[in-house]
């Protein structure tokens, strides 16, 4: 006798951007359960909600309070679903309002359904802190509510549905050529989303590893598997570079003429965190005459909220002043074999360097090196990265 298998699936909001996309997710669904598996289905806000409804709260004000823009953002999902909201499925999270992170799930009314046979209808990217406030997990947070899910079910799989059918060698967008990947580790996954690949958000690919989710992302649209997100095997350390990816929506902030003396780096950057901002690349030049530069990458959706904090503490710490560039690009290649084969960075420099693209930054992992470039190079760039390192369809 075949096992029932239990499959958490999250659909995106390209695949329920309207009533027929949500028919069709719904005939899906009922395919899956007629095969005899047991299904938990995690829903996104319909087509473009969240982003109308971010412009909308910026017609109001041009600085939206986080608690207000988490009450007004979580009824987007509450408009695709009908059964349970983030808070009603018992999702709690901490109180940082709109990036907030899960602290725990009590699956027993999930369970409960389950039991009875019902199919379990959940809104994602949202959950409520411990003091009853409705919260939000970020942008994408609702494969972070699927993958969260699929751990405290201890779900088969849990399927990540969206309008591309898996994880290419880079976006078919800049580069026709574009390989679909079977298979890719937790770590690779984790460096091209938080690089800027936009297939699954990159804190749910981090819960994924953490608690050993097998992830498989596939089109709403399209029968065909897709990739799976699992662990790492002997096989994936054979290919140097996996992929690579761009993300436009960095900027770079520097201040400028700093202090060189213990604790102002701390100044520094503790501000940028009071307003929990994510930084990324951190650059300090060479101390001259007792004065540094620091410049570092952030969303640039963050840039003025940075600016403005910097502002007063280069007043007070002394520092000349704090520049900012908007028109930035992050490249990146990724890849588990980057471990054990040297000249991967070497070449990507003379790749950039033979394109005429200079750069600006550099930062490497174990897995991965990233470059800041300007921003009107990106695509150059990822195709000549994708070509140099043999990434297409027909290598």
């Amino acid at each position: 006798m075949r096992r029932m298998a239990l499959i958490v699936q999250k659909y995106g909001g390209s695949s329920v951007a309207d009533p027929e996309k949500i028919l069709n997710v719904a005939r899906r669904v009922a395919d899956a359960t007629r095969g005899g598996h047991r299904l938990v289905v995690v829903v996104s806000a319909m087509g473009k909600t969240t982003d109308g409804l971010i412009a909308l709260a910026h017609r109001i004000s041009p600085a939206p309070d986080a608690r207000e823009m988490d009450m007004l953002l979580a009824t987007g999902e509450q408009v695709t679903i009908a059964p349970l909201t983030g808070a009603q499925v018992g999702l709690l999270t901490d109180a940082a309002h709109t990036k907030a992170r899960i602290k725990k799930i009590g699956c027993e009314r999930a369970r409960g359904a389950l039991d009875a046979g019902e199919i379990v209808v959940v809104a994602g990217f949202q959950g409520v802190s411990g003091d009853g406030e409705i919260t939000t997990l970020g942008r994408g947070g609702s494969d972070l509510t699927g993958v969260a899910l699929a751990a405290a079910l201890k779900a088969d799989v849990c399927e990540i549905y969206t309008d591309v059918d898996g994880v290419y060698t880079a976006d078919p967008n800049v580069v026709p050529d574009a390989r679909k990947l079977k298979r890719i580790s937790y770590d690779e996954m984790l460096e091209m989303a938080s690089l800027g690949a936009k297939v699954l958000q990159s804190r749910s690919v981090e819960f994924a590893k953490k608690y050993g989710v097998s992830v498989h992302v596939r089109s709403t649209f399209k029968a065909d598997p897709g990739t799976l997100v699992t662990r790492e095997d002997s096989r994936m350390e054979e290919v140097v570079v996996t992929s690579v990816t761009h993300d436009r929506n960095q900027a770079k902030v520097s201040i400028l003429r700093v202090p060189d003396r213990p604790g102002v780096a701390a100044q520094v950057f503790g501000a940028v965190a009071d307003q929990d901002i994510v930084v990324d690349m951190i650059v300090q030049n060479i101390s001259r005459d007792g004065f540094t530069d620091m410049s570092f990458t952030l969303p640039r959706a963050d840039r003025a909220r940075a600016s403005a904090a910097l502002e007063d503490i280069a007043r007070r710490v002394g520092a000349e002043g704090v520049q900012h560039d908007d028109r930035v690009a992050k490249i990146s290649i990724v890849g588990v074999g980057m471990r054990s084969h040297s000249g991967v960075a070497a070449r990507m420099f003379s790749v950039l360097s033979k394109e005429g693209i200079n750069i600006q930054m550099i930062s490497t992992s174990e897995i991965a090196v990233s470059c800041v470039i300007d921003e009107k190079y990106a695509e150059l760039a990822v195709r000549a990265l994708h070509d140099a390192f043999e990434l297409g369809r027909d290598r």
